[in-house]
């Protein structure tokens, strides 16, 4: 083995000496061990209970400024500040004090827990509120036209209650000329992305004849932004196919030429599925409040949608003039039947 370079001896061996006692037969250590001591012990204690003072002291300074905008007010009143000063400190003392022995009592009457990595032998709870679901079919109470609004009209009658979060809206439609002819393979014409939603510019919801909730004309937009939110990239390039949403190229978001040598390719493959004026299903849940919430709609509540069109220029990108034809529209509703006992 080859040693790179060649030690000194002599400085090794003052080495070892110095680290084994300064050549004592023995190692001999100092009469005090150095270290944190009762120091160390607060600071422990005082990183403990850091989040407790600092809670304490937004809870003071919280008392403080609604004291002394009392102690402003009484004064401009044409009280005496020095009596006003007494006797509001005195009432902050008092609250104070009052909230630190009710919180002290809150911890020492904490209840007691096991971490549920123990419960090796519990079974889980079954649900026996919900006796059998299903998806119940609405059609619009009109036929759907060119244009015109489709509505909705979901009877509360019966026993069972509406589930808004499973309620699913199912299209069926494709693009035409203006005059009502197919488009050619020529035509330059596809829908924006995200097309069901964008077909529709505003959704309002009535309970019962009363108007609930509305979108004011930016119902495309808050669903175009709760889908690039709240989903990932698996989602977005599977499960959202059904609702034509297909991520748009970077840049290229205007063109609508498919031989483009930089084409949008988000834009191809929409176009591509209304070539020659081909019939497109599409089905997805509703971006509105009350579908975004678990809670089940009372029975005897009739539920009425109306969804409101856009004009061919907001959900069509092309060259020329067409038109959406809305072949068919329904509102699969979950109709679920609770158990009387349950309730």
């Amino acid at each position: 083995m080859r040693v790179p370079y060649t030690c000194c001896t002599k400085k090794f061996e003052d080495y070892y000496l110095a680290q084994t006692g300064n050549g004592l037969p023995y190692y001999q250590g100092t009469i005090l061990q150095k270290g944190y001591g009762i120091g160390g012990f607060f600071a422990k204690l005082f990183r403990s209970a850091m989040p407790f003072l600092m809670k304490g002291a937004k809870t003071v300074g919280k008392e403080a400024l609604r004291t002394g905008t009392q102690i402003a007010n009484d004064v401009l009143s044409g009280e005496n500040f020095k009596v006003s000063l007494k006797t509001r400190s005195k009432e902050a003392g008092k609250k104070l004090a009052r909230k630190a022995v009710q919180k002290a009592d809150e911890m020492i009457d904490s209840p007691e827990c096991a971490k549920s990595e123990l419960d090796l032998f519990s079974l889980p709870p079954t649900q026996t509120v919900i006796e059998k679901g299903q998806w119940v079919e609405f059609h619009p109470l009109a036929n759907v036209s060119e244009g015109s609004p489709v509505e909705f009209n979901v009877s509360g009658s019966g026993d069972d209650y509406l589930d808004l979060s499973q309620t699913q809206l199912y299209v069926k439609v494709k693009i035409l000329k203006n005059d009502g002819k197919p488009i050619t393979a020529e035509s330059k014409v596809g829908p924006v992305n995200l097309f069901l939603h964008s077909m529709f510019s505003q959704v309002d919801i009535s309970l019962n004849e009363r108007l609930v909730s509305t979108s004011n004309n930016t119902y495309p937009y808050r669903a175009m932004i709760e889908k690039l939110l709240n989903h990932g990239f698996d989602t977005k390039t599977s499960q959202l196919s059904s609702e034509l949403f297909f991520k748009d190229t970077a840049g290229r978001m205007n063109v609508f030429d498919t031989q483009d040598t930089q084409p949008n390719e988000g834009f191809n493959q929409r176009a591509e599925l209304f070539k020659l004026s081909a019939s497109v299903d599409m089905i997805s849940r509703l971006h509105l409040d009350m579908f975004h919430q678990e809670r089940l709609l009372l029975n005897m509540v009739d539920m009425k949608i109306k969804l409101i069109r856009s004009k061919p220029e907001f959900c069509l990108l092309g060259e020329g003039e067409f038109k959406v034809l809305l072949e068919q529209a329904s509102l699969f509703a979950r109709k679920v039947r609770v158990s009387p006992g349950g309730i």
